[in-house]
């Protein structure tokens, strides 16, 4: 019995060894192709991320100005203690009142006073006239909040009030004006700390 089949597989086992360094070859170079599609594909995606991310920020509108707990569109205009006061952004897109002009014309807008905290009611740039909330102690003298302007300052992205000027800077209604402080100079004590601390 002859065996034929070592003899018949000869000339293909020379053959694939043949073949053999070109299919190495042509996998090497489709696995890099692969990767550099893949490679591609991701540089393309994250790309494409961000260049979608300041169109998205670009598409959110801006938030509305608060002033006395209202909030105003941007663009908007309010009076305010004789002063012109329109609803913008700052730097971050915060929002915030730029105060224009003086005019002669009415407060067009609520106009509490600087009674609490600011965050929540008015957004930075918007002013009140001070009420007893803004009092404090140099030594053992009380200075009263309403002999000054307030102005809401952004401290950090806490809001606060912030003293802008002397009161006559405000424009009250006729027969009105500032409220004075019913607290004592006996709640100051003899030390160079300021109370309360705003």
């Amino acid at each position: 019995m002859l065996n034929v089949e070592p003899d018949s597989l000869a000339p293909h086992a020379s053959a694939q060894r043949r073949m053999r360094p070109t299919f190495t070859r042509l996998r090497g170079g489709l696995t890099l192709a692969v990767a550099a599609v893949a490679t591609a594909g991701l540089v393309g995606a994250a790309t494409g991320s961000a260049a979608a991310a300041p169109v998205a920020a670009a598409a959110t509108p801006a938030a509305d100005c608060l002033w006395a707990g209202t909030g105003h569109a941007q663009g908007t205009t309010v009076v305010a203690g004789g002063r012109a006061f329109t609803c913008a952004t700052d730097q971050l897109g915060a929002p915030r009142w730029v105060r224009g002009a003086a005019r002669g014309t009415p407060s067009t807008v609520a106009n509490p006073g600087a009674r609490t905290d600011p965050a929540g009611t008015f957004s930075a740039g918007a002013q009140q006239p001070g009420t007893e909330y803004n009092d404090y102690c140099v030594g053992t003298q009380l200075v009263g909040g309403s002999e000054s302007v307030y102005e809401v300052v952004s401290d950090g992205g806490a809001l606060h009030w912030k003293a802008a000027g002397p009161i006559a800077q405000w424009a009250f209604p006729a027969g009105t004006g500032p409220v004075p402080t019913t607290r004592s100079a006996s709640l100051c004590l003899p030390d160079p700390v300021s109370w309360p601390r705003n």
